[in-house]
C-alpha cells in the first residue's frame, strides 16, 4: 500500500457512489480514483473520473493491486458478501449505511473484516456535518456538563419510490439509523426505545408494512432521554436539526438554508432551504472520506467503525420491534 495516496475501487455508481467517486478523484488529499465498478455500464463510466476505469465485474476491483480500498455504495443487499470479499483480498473498506439489514449478517461481515484485520469505518456522514462534529466536540469536552435530554429531528421532502420501500428495511433501518448514530455520539449507548409509528403522508408504506411519519422516544445508559422525529414529508425541502440540553446549557445545530441569506419583502422574512440531503451533506460526505484516508495511511482504525455498524443497527432493530409490538423494547433484547 502507498503511504501517499490511497487506490480507490468504487463499487456502486448510483447517485452516493457517484458524489464519493468525484470527491474521490479531485476532492481528497491523499486519494485517488482507480476504478468504478457498476451494473450499469453507462453508469461506471460517468463516474470515471479522471481516468479511472469503468468496469461491471466487481471481482476486478477485489483483484486490483492498484487498489488499496474498496468504496462500497451499491444497494444494501449487497454490502455484506462485497466487505466480505474486499477483506478477504486484504482492502480497507468505506461501506454506506447500513451493512445489512440483518443485525447477524452484519455482525458476520464485521467478524470477516476483524479477522482480515483491515481497516473499516461506516457511512454515516453526518458525524462530519461542521454543525454536528461542533456539536459533538463541546459535549464530549464538558462544555453543557452532563447531558440530560437529546432532540434530533429529520425530514424528508417527499416519500421515497415504491421500489426503494420494498427493499429499504422500514423506516428505522433506513432512515432513521442516522439519527440513531447521531444520539449515540452525542449522548452514548442507548438502552431502551419506544416508537410511535403512522402512515400520514403515503399509503404505500403500509402496503410494506412500514411508516413514513415517526417519533422514537431514547432512554440513554447515563440517565439522560431523547426523542428522534421523522417525516418523509416536509414540501419545503430536507429539514434537520440536534438540540442537545444540559445542565450548564443547550446546543443547537441546524443549518438548512441553501443560500445563506434572508429576504424580507412584501411576503414577509423568508430563505431557501436544501432540497434533499446530498446537497445538504455534500461536505460531510467529502470530509468522512478525508477521515478514512487519513485513519488508513496513518495505521489508525477509522471511525465510525464496526460496533458502530452493529449497535447502531440493533437500536434500529428495537425501534421495528417497538412499532409491531406497541411496547417498550430493551436494546439487550436483541441479540
Amino acid at each position: 500500500m502507498s503511504t501517499k495516496s490511497l487506490g480507490f475501487g468504487v463499487i456502486g455508481a448510483g447517485r452516493i457512489g457517484a458524489l464519493h467517486a468525484r470527491h474521490i478523484a479531485g476532492a481528497v488529499d491523499g486519494a485517488h480514483l482507480v476504478g468504478v465498478m457498476d451494473a450499469l455500464t453507462e453508469a461506471a463510466q460517468k463516474a470515471a473520473y479522471g481516468g479511472a476505469y469503468a468496469t461491471q465485474d466487481a471481482e476486478r476491483i477485489f483483484t486490483d493491486s492498484a487498489i488499496d480500498a474498496v468504496l462500497i455504495a451499491s444497494p444494501t443487499t449487497q454490502h455484506a458478501a462485497q466487505i466480505k470479499a474486499a477483506a478477504k483480498a486484504g482492502k480497507a473498506i468505506f461501506c454506506e449505511k447500513p451493512v445489512a439489514l440483518d443485525l447477524q449478517e452484519t455482525i458476520d461481515a464485521m467478524n470477516a473484516v476483524k479477522e482480515a484485520a483491515v481497516p473499516f469505518q461506516i457511512g454515516f456522514n453526518r458525524r462530519f456535518d461542521p454543525g454536528y462534529a461542533e456539536v459533538v466536540r463541546a459535549v464530549h469536552a464538558g462544555e453543557i456538563g452532563k447531558v440530560e435530554i437529546f432532540r434530533s429531528q429529520s425530514s424528508d421532502p417527499g416519500p421515497s419510490p415504491e421500489a426503494y420501500i420494498a427493499s429499504s428495511g422500514g423506516f428505522y433501518r433506513d432512515s432513521v439509523i442516522h439519527d440513531i448514530d447521531t444520539a449515540r455520539f452525542v449522548a452514548g449507548e442507548i438502552e431502551r426505545v419506544t416508537a410511535l409509528g403512522r402512515v400520514l403522508v403515503d399509503p404505500v408504506y403500509e402496503k410494506y408494512g412500514d411508516v413514513d411519519t415517526s417519533i422514537l422516544t431514547l432512554e440513554f445508559a447515563s440517565g439522560a432521554i431523547g426523542v428522534i422525529q421523522n417525516s418523509r414529508r416536509t414540501v419545503y425541502g430536507y429539514d434537520l436539526r440536534v438540540e442537545v440540553h444540559g445542565e450548564k446549557g443547550k446546543l443547537l445545530t441546524e443549518d438548512e438554508r441553501a443560500t445563506k441569506v434572508w429576504r424580507y419583502d412584501k411576503r414577509g422574512i423568508h430563505g431557501d432551504f436544501y432540497y434533499f440531503f446530498i446537497e445538504r451533506f455534500t461536505a460531510a460526505y467529502r470530509l468522512e472520506l478525508q477521515n478514512f484516508v487519513n485513519a488508513v495511511l496513518k495505521g489508525c482504525s477509522p471511525e465510525p467503525g464496526a460496533s458502530d455498524a452493529i449497535e447502531s443497527l440493533r437500536v434500529a432493530d428495537a425501534a421495528t420491534k417497538s412499532l409491531k409490538e406497541q411496547r417498550p423494547v430493551e436494546i439487550a433484547e436483541i441479540r
